[in-house]
C-alpha cells in the first residue's frame, strides 16, 4: 500500500501552473492527495493530474475567522486521512497545513517557501506576518526555501534553525520542462497570426512581463521606464507612432490586492505601444513572439517565468533579488539590475534593444543555462529521494 502525502496551496492555480505534472509524478510513488480552495478548479486540476482531492477553503488575505476555520477543516482532514506527509506551498496553505497537520500528529510536515510578502511588509503588519511565519515552521519538521537568497534570508532573520532548512538541488519547486517550453513547439503560422491580433510589426523589439500585474512586481517601474524608451528612429520620448518597440503585459490586474498608481493605469491605457492581453493559460506564444523578458519584482522566491523565458532562448531583465540572481548570472543569459530603479529599468531595456551583439550572446546563452541547472526531472527526482528520505 502507498503512504499518503498531501500537497496543500492556498489556491488551485499554484496546484496547477507551479506544480503541475509533478504531482502526477509523485502519484506514482504515494498516493496523493491535492488540498486546495475553489472547489471546481481545484477538481478540475486534480482530474487532469490523476490525483485525489479534498477542499479546504483558504483566503490569501489576513481573515481570522475563516482562517480558523481553514485550520479546523484541515485538521479534521488529517485525522480522518492519516497521511505519513504533508507538504506545504504558499504562505496562508504553510499555516493551515503545518499547524493543522501538527495538531493530528502527521509525522513529516514539509513546507516549501518560494517568496515571502512579508519582505516589502512594514509596521506592525511586518510583526504579525513574521510571527506566522516563525508559527508555520516551528510546526514544520522540515523547511525548504526553493532559493539559496531566501535560506539565508530566513536565517538572519531567526526564522527557525539551520539543521530544519534545505534548498533541494538548484533550487526551484518545480523545474522546467524544456521539451514544452522551447521554441520547437510554437508553429511560424501561429506566430505571425498573434503578432498580427496584437498589431506587432515583424521588426518590432518585444519587450515581455508576465505575472500579476501589481506594485510589487515592478509594474509601476516598468511602465515609467517603457514611457522613456527612444528608438533609433525617433529621441521623442512622448508616445510616439513609429515602429520600433513594444511592451506585452500578459497576467491579471489585481486592483484589489497591490493596486497600480493611478498614473501607471493611464499610461498603460493610453501608450500605443503596451498591449495588456490579461490572464493567458497558455504563456508559450507570448514568449515566442517576444525579445526580451522583464522582470522587475521586489520580492519573489524562485520565479518560474525567468526559467520559462530562459527555456524559450528569452534573456531577462530581472531585479537583484532571491532567485532572480540565481537563475541570470548577469552579462551571460541576462541582465541584473536594483530593484525600484525606474532609470535602471530604462537602461536595461535601451541597452538590449541598442546593443545588437550584446544581445545576440545574451539570447544565444539563454536556453541552455536553463537546461543544465532546472530540467525539471532532475528537480523531481531530487524531491522525491528526499520524500524516501524523511517518511517514516
Amino acid at each position: 500500500m502507498k503512504k499518503k502525502l498531501i500537497r496543500i496551496t492556498t489556491v488551485p492555480l499554484s496546484l496547477d501552473k507551479l506544480l503541475g505534472k509533478q504531482l502526477s509524478f509523485m502519484n506514482c510513488y504515494f498516493e496523493v492527495i491535492a488540498v486546495s480552495s475553489d472547489g471546481p478548479y481545484l477538481k478540475r486540476v486534480a482530474e487532469k493530474l490523476g490525483v485525489r482531492f479534498n477542499l479546504v477553503e483558504m483566503t490569501r488575505t489576513i481573515s481570522p475567522v475563516q482562517d480558523l476555520k481553514s485550520l479546523w477543516h484541515f485538521y479534521r482532514l488529517c485525522k480522518k486521512e492519516k497521511p505519513q506527509i504533508v507538504h506545504s506551498h504558499t504562505p496562508k496553505a504553510g499555516i493551515v497545513g503545518m499547524l493543522g497537520a501538527k495538531l493530528a500528529g502527521v509525522p513529516v510536515r514539509m513546507h516549501t517557501v518560494a517568496g515571502l510578502p512579508l519582505m516589502e511588509a512594514k509596521g506592525i503588519k511586518r510583526r504579525m506576518l513574521d510571527g506566522v511565519e516563525k508559527l508555520t515552521y516551528r510546526c514544520a519538521t522540515h523547511v525548504y526555501p526553493n532559493s539559496r537568497g531566501l535560506y539565508e534570508f530566513i536565517l538572519q532573520n531567526n526564522f527557525t534553525a539551520k539543521d530544519k532548512l534545505e534548498v533541494i538541488g538548484n533550487g526551484s519547486s518545480n523545474g522546467i520542462d524544456t521539451e514544452y517550453f522551447s521554441p520547437t513547439q510554437i508553429a511560424e503560422e501561429q506566430k505571425v497570426q498573434l503578432k498580427k491580433e496584437l498589431g506587432i510589426h515583424e521588426k518590432d523589439f518585444v519587450f515581455l512581463f508576465v505575472g500579476r500585474l501589481v506594485g510589487d512586481k515592478g509594474i509601476n517601474e516598468l511602465i515609467n521606464a517603457f514611457h522613456s524608451l527612444k528608438t533609433a528612429e525617433s529621441n521623442n520620448k512622448q508616445y510616439g507612432t513609429q515602429r520600433g518597440y513594444k511592451l506585452l503585459l500578459v497576467g491579471p490586474l489585481e486592483s484589489h490586492l497591490d493596486p497600480l498608481h493611478p498614473e501607471t493605469l493611464k499610461k498603460i491605457e493610453q501608450h500605443p505601444h503596451i498591449i495588456m492581453t490579461g490572464f493567458q493559460q497558455e504563456v508559450r506564444p507570448f514568449l515566442a513572439i517576444s525579445n526580451c523578458l522583464v522582470f522587475p519584482s521586489y520580492r519573489e522566491g524562485f520565479p518560474n517565468v525567468v526559467l520559462q523565458a530562459g527555456a524559450m532562448e528569452l534573456p531577462s531583465i530581472v531585479s537583484d533579488i532571491n532567485g532572480c540572481n540565481e537563475i541570470i548570472v548577469n552579462g551571460k543569459n541576462g541582465l541584473i539590475i536594483p530593484s525600484k530603479n525606474t532609470k535602471a529599468v530604462e537602461e536595461a531595456m535601451q541597452k538590449v534593444m541598442d546593443d545588437r551583439e550584446l544581445y545576440r550572446q545574451l539570447r544565444e546563452n539563454a536556453r541552455p543555462m536553463i537546461k543544465s541547472r532546472y530540467e525539471q526531472s532532475v528537480v523531481w527526482n531530487a524531491l522525491l529521494e528526499e520524500y524516501g528520505r524523511v517518511a517514516p
